[in-house]
C-alpha cells in the first residue's frame, strides 16, 4: 500500500462517505476533525510546523539498538496509559463503563489520539489512513431444548444469525455423518430440521454454512472440550443459527441417532442476535527515509472488547509502539520501517487481514517481515514468543523467534515459547506469505507452577485476571514487563532498520505463491481470540 500524508481533506472526504451510515454524526465530526499540532483546519502547515529533510535525516546518528532502549522508561507508558483510559471514558455515556470497542467513542478517540501523536512526528514519518468495514455482532439471548430438556452446556457461536422473525425454529435432531465439512455430509432429510454436527476437519462457519445449504432450520456443533466460545467468522448470508454443547451431552442423541436415524427427539432453538457493518479505520505511518523495497514492519491493535478499557489488552502493544516510534526519530535507519495501529482485532483480526489480503504482490515483496505485538503488561506475566519456524511458516518467521530469544537470554531473562496458532494479527501476514512473529505476556492461560518458578507470580492463575474485563484499568498492566518488553521492541526495529543480514530474503510475491501461502490458514485453530474450527 503507498503510504502519503494524511490532509484534513482526505479524512473529511472519508467523513462525507461514513455520514450516511448509522452512527452518530456529531461523535464521527469530532472523530475526522484533525486537531492536531502544526496544521491549520484547512490542512495547511502552520509557519511553526517543523520541516524535516534529507540533509535534516542524514544529520542524524545511525541506529542503535542500545542507545534505542535506553530511551525507554516507566514514566513515558504510564502517561500515555493514563491518557488512553481518560479517552475509554469517553464511552461511559452509551455503555455504562470505559471501552474502546470499534464504533464507541473511546475507539474514535484512540484513533485521534494515535493520529495526533504521529502528527508531531510528521516530518520524520508519513501516515494514512485506511477504511474498512468490520463485522460487529452480539447475542443477545439464546436457548435449546430437546424434548423438553436444556442441555447443561449450551454456548452460543460468535456472529450466529438469529431465529427468523424473532421466534424460535423448531424440528427434529439430525445426526450429521462425518464432521458437516460437505453439503453431502448431511442425510436429505435435514431440511426444515437441527442439524447435530460434531466439531473437527472445518471451520465452523463452513458447518454452519453447509447446514444451511442442505436447508437446516438450525445448527448443534458438539465438541469432546466442551460448549465452544467459538465464532462463526464473517457473515456470508448462508449460515444458520447456531449453538454448541459439549460431547457429554450430545452422547445420548449421537447414541440414538446413529442406531436409528428417523429417531424424533423435538427440537426448539433460539436466537436473539445481530450481526453488523461498522466503518472503522487502520492507522499506519512510515519513515519518510530508509529503504522502501525493505520494509520492517510492525503492530499493534488500537481497539479493546466491550467489557473494558484494554489497557493491557491491547493499550500496552498501542503504547509501546508510539513510544518507539517517537525514540525512532532522533536516528538515521537503512530500512525504512513502517509501523500499524489495526482495528476490529476483537472481532476477529479484521483491520489486519484487511490490510495484508489489500497489499498488491509487489507493496507484499516489499514486507522483509511483520512483527506483532499484543499485550505487554500481564500482570501474572511470562515472557511469551510465539513458536513460529522457517519450514511450517514462511521463511524468516523462525528467524525473527531466534532475535527474540536471543535477546530474552543475554539480559537472563526466562522464556516461554507459545503456539503459533492464530489469536493475534501475524495471520493475515502469514496466510499471504510474509514472515512473521512476536511476543506476548498472556492472557487467559493458567500458569503453571513450572511457570511460577521462572517468572514469579501466582501459579493457578490467568496470566492476566482480567483479560476481556472491566478490571483491565490503569492498575492492571505490569510495568516491569511492559518497559522489558516495548525495550524487545525497540531491539527488533533497530536491529533490522540497521542491516537484514543474515535475515532470509524474500523471493518476489505473486498471486499464486500468495494463494499458496493461503493453503496453511487451516494450521491456525484460532482468528484472534475465538476458536475457528
Amino acid at each position: 500500500m503507498k503510504i502519503n500524508t494524511l490532509t484534513l481533506s482526505a479524512s473529511l472526504s472519508i467523513l462525507t462517505a461514513i455520514n450516511s451510515l448509522p452512527f452518530d454524526s456529531k461523535q464521527l465530526q469530532q472523530s475526522f476533525q484533525l486537531n492536531v499540532p502544526g496544521l491549520e483546519l484547512d490542512g495547511t502547515p502552520l509557519k511553526d510546523a517543523p520541516e524535516f529533510s534529507k540533509q535534516d535525516f542524514n544529520a542524524l546518528p545511525e541506529i542503535d539498538t542500545e542507545q534505542l532502549q535506553a530511551l525507554i522508561n516507566e514514566a513515558g507508558l504510564k502517561s500515555r496509559a493514563e491518557t488512553l483510559f481518560s479517552i475509554a471514558e469517553r464511552s461511559k455515556a452509551d455503555y455504562g463503563h470505559p471501552t474502546r470497542v470499534i464504533g464507541s467513542a473511546g475507539h474514535w478517540g484512540t484513533i485521534d489520539y494515535i493520529k495526533a501523536e504521529l502528527a508531531k512526528l510528521r516530518g520524520y514519518f508519513t501516515f494514512d489512513v485506511q477504511a474498512f468495514f468490520a463485522v460487529d455482532g452480539k447475542v443477545n439471548s439464546y436457548s435449546l431444548l430437546v424434548d423438553g430438556t436444556e442441555p447443561k452446556s449450551l454456548l452460543p457461536l460468535s456472529l450466529t444469525p438469529p431465529t427468523p422473525n424473532g421466534r424460535p425454529v423448531h424440528g427434529k435432531l439430525v445426526l450429521v455423518e462425518n464432521f458437516g465439512c460437505s453439503v453431502e455430509d448431511f442425510p436429505k432429510y435435514t431440511k426444515d430440521n437441527i442439524a447435530l454436527i460434531k466439531r473437527g476437519e472445518c471451520a465452523f462457519g463452513d458447518k454452519s454454512i453447509n447446514a444451511g445449504l442442505a436447508g437446516a432450520a438450525g445448527a448443534i456443533i458438539y465438541d469432546p472440550e466442551g460448549a465452544l466460545h467459538g465464532t462463526l467468522g464473517s457473515p456470508t448470508g448462508k449460515e444458520v443459527p447456531t449453538l454448541s454443547i459439549s460431547e457429554k451431552d450430545a452422547a445420548h442423541f449421537v447414541k440414538v441417532l446413529s442406531k436409528h436415524p428417523h429417531h424424533k427427539f423435538k427440537t426448539t432453538l433460539y436466537v436473539d442476535s445481530y450481526v453488523k457493518n461498522i466503518r472503522t479505520l487502520n492507522v499506519i505511518a512510515e519513515t519518510r527515509f530508509g529503504d522502501h523495497d525493505n520494509v520492517v514492519s510492525l503492530g499493534a491493535h488500537s481497539d479493546s472488547v466491550t467489557e473494558g478499557p484494554g489497557i493491557n489488552d491491547d493499550g500496552s502493544g498501542t503504547i509501546s509502539l508510539l513510544e518507539v516510534a517517537k525514540y525512532l526519530s532522533q536516528f538515521k535507519v537503512n530500512n525504512a520501517v513502517r509501523f500499524a495501529w489495526w482495528a476490529a482485532e476483537e472481532e476477529g483480526l479484521l483491520g489486519s487481514d484487511h490490510y495484508a489480503n489489500s497489499l498488491s504482490p509487489e507493496e507484499n515483496s516489499k514486507l522483509r517481515l511483520f512483527m506483532d505485538y499484543d499485550m505487554m503488561a500481564s500482570p501474572n506475566y511470562e515472557y511469551e514468543v510465539y513458536d513460529a519456524n522457517n519450514k511450517d511458516h514462511p521463511n524468516g518467521s523462525g528467524t525473527l523467534k531466534d532475535l527474540y530469544i536471543d535477546w530474552y537470554t543475554q539480559h537472563g531473562l526466562n522464556y516461554s515459547l507459545v503456539p503459533f496458532d492464530g489469536r493475534s494479527d501475524y495471520v493475515g501476514f502469514i496466510d499471504n506469505g510474509i514472515p512473521a512473529g512476536g511476543i506476548a505476556t498472556g492472557a487467559e492461560g493458567v500458569k503453571s507452577p513450572e511457570a511460577q518458578k521462572k517468572f514469579g507470580g501466582e501459579a493457578g492463575k490467568w496470566f492476566d485476571p482480567c483479560y476481556h474485563q472491566l478490571c483491565d484499568d490503569l492498575s492492571n498492566p505490569d510495568y516491569e514487563a511492559w518497559v522489558i518488553n516495548t525495550k524487545l521492541i525497540a531491539h527488533s526495529v533497530a536491529t533490522y532498520a540497521k542491516t537484514f543480514e543474515g535475515f532470509p530474503e524474500r523471493e518476489n510475491a505473486t498471486e499464486a505463491s500468495i494463494s499458496e501461502a493461503g493453503k496453511k490458514k487451516s494450521n491456525f485453530k484460532f482468528h484472534g481470540s475465538n476458536l475457528i474450527m
